[in-house]
């Protein structure tokens, strides 16, 4: 389909106004420290964006730690690729699996607890950049660990240590003492049509 002169130009000239407002935006934003990013929701896409995160920073030299707070029962596929640059990345399977699986509410809470001292561990690490506490937000939602607690962990890591918080049901606090938070919305999921979880999608 072809395109009138007149079209290209008001584009151009578009493209010129927007690009200007970007450039200003980015000259303004100078600051560069440590960032809490929480990624909650019901959607799909939480722990895969803070895994493609974890592939960002390896990319640029950071080391990473992750710790899996629920997840463990069954191993992933993102496990079994980043377990493979162990100097790079400190990786920590600590949940068993998930809480209508487990029923131990107790056992739950013990695990949590264990998971936590391995975090704390990591957020007081000077030689780790970024820092994934995947499914963190089941384990405050569910009580298993207390929110003023982890908040004040985090918040005394090293100035620029990163921090990626997945799971739905963030808690208010959670919210409020992020840097960004992104809510993964649930439109559609071949799940609810019958089709089972499958290796390199859903884990």
């Amino acid at each position: 389909m072809s395109e009138s002169p007149q079209r290209d130009a008001r584009h151009q000239a578009r493209m010129q106004r927007k690009k200007a407002l970007i450039d200003d935006k980015i000259a303004q934003a100078q600051d560069e420290y440590g960032l809490l990013l929480v990624h909650s929701g019901n959607g799909k896409g939480k722990s895969s964006s803070a895994f493609g995160m974890v592939a960002r920073a390896l990319g640029h030299g950071l080391k990473v730690g992750v710790v899996q707070f629920i997840k463990g029962a069954a191993s992933t596929g993102e496990e079994a690729f980043f377990r493979r640059f162990p100097d790079e990345v400190s990786y920590h399977v600590m949940g068993e699996g998930f809480t209508w699986e487990t029923q131990d509410r107790q056992r739950d809470i013990a695990k949590a607890r264990e998971a936590w001292a391995v975090a704390r561990q990591l957020l007081n690490d000077d030689d780790i950049g970024l820092v994934v506490l995947d499914e963190l937000n089941i384990a405050l939602k569910y009580g298993y660990l207390e929110l003023d607690e982890v908040l004040a962990d985090i918040e005394a890591r090293p100035p620029l240590q990163h921090v990626v918080v997945t799971g739905r049901g963030a808690l208010p606090g959670m919210l409020e003492a992020a840097d960004t938070v992104t809510e993964m919305t649930l439109v559609k999921h071949a799940f609810k049509a019958g089709v089972k979880a499958q290796k390199g999608i859903e884990f």
